[in-house]
């Protein structure tokens, strides 16, 4: 089976692989087509434990997945896998831990350090953002956030992504950073608020934020454009003996 994802477009080190998936090459069928990896999304339980399956697959290790709730919960990997963890972030600092979030518009958010030990990814949708998740998985990764790099995967874009003013008052620091008039409401750019929430935590090193993932139907699930929808994967570990996704993925 030819899978088919994004490959983070950072200078990372080379033993850190990093991709998210998207929604081909798997079982499921409907609203989930195909390769839906999340759980509580309303698609078969069997058709996604096989897509999980298949993931498992080009893995070094099965991937540890969370149990998101849009907050600012960061846990560290504990080695063997847990069953789904309450929390919107993950961090490693071992080889072939493979840390994953769910997304399906939210926005995935890599992280690593340039030495290569340290690796870490969050799940920022607007009320993860507001409640400071990138910021607690800065500080989880323990090191000084100008030695680390971060990737920002594909999300809901700026021109779509139509928000109330309830959100924007939720960012009284950095607004109007990623905040567009639109009638009485805003266009909310979340790669443009990552960033500059990203900035004022010392990460200087900042790439990606090049996609929509509503405007793309046919490789991306959409939760703001479909309401029914699968989920896709995004995912992170440190390599330790060359096996990942830089060498069996395509672009």
């Amino acid at each position: 089976m030819k899978y088919q994802w994004i490959q983070a477009d950072w200078p990372a080190p080379p033993n850190v692989r990093a991709f998210s998936t998207t929604r081909s090459g798997g079982v499921s069928s409907g609203p989930w087509s195909s390769l839906n990896l999340g759980t509580r999304c309303g698609d078969d339980a069997s058709r996604v434990e096989q897509n999980r399956a298949r993931l498992n697959e080009i893995l070094p290790s099965h991937a540890q997945w969370l149990h998101q709730v849009h907050g600012s919960v960061v846990l560290q990997h504990a080695g063997q896998i847990v069953c789904e963890m309450e929390g919107d972030a993950l961090v490693s600092f071992e080889q072939r831990q493979v840390c994953a979030v769910l997304s399906a518009d939210c926005l995935p958010v890599f992280f690593c350090n340039r030495r290569g030990d340290r690796v870490g990814i969050a799940h920022a949708g607007w009320r993860g953002l507001a409640e400071g998740v990138l910021q607690a998985t800065v500080k989880a990764l323990d090191v000084d956030p100008t030695e680390l790099m971060a990737w920002l995967g594909p999300a809901i874009g700026a021109g779509v992504y139509e928000v109330g003013p309830d959100v924007a008052a939720a960012f009284p620091s950095e607004f109007p950073t990623g905040f567009t008039s639109h009638h009485e409401r805003y266009l909310l750019d979340m790669y443009a608020l990552a960033k500059r929430i990203l900035a004022k935590a010392g990460v200087q090193a900042v790439y990606g934020g090049d996609y929509c993932t509503m405007s793309d139907p046919e490789r991306f699930y959409s939760y703001r454009r479909d309401g029914v929808t699968g989920r896709m994967a995004n995912l992170v570990w440190l390599d330790g003996n060359g096996k990942g996704s830089s060498k069996r993925g395509t672009r």
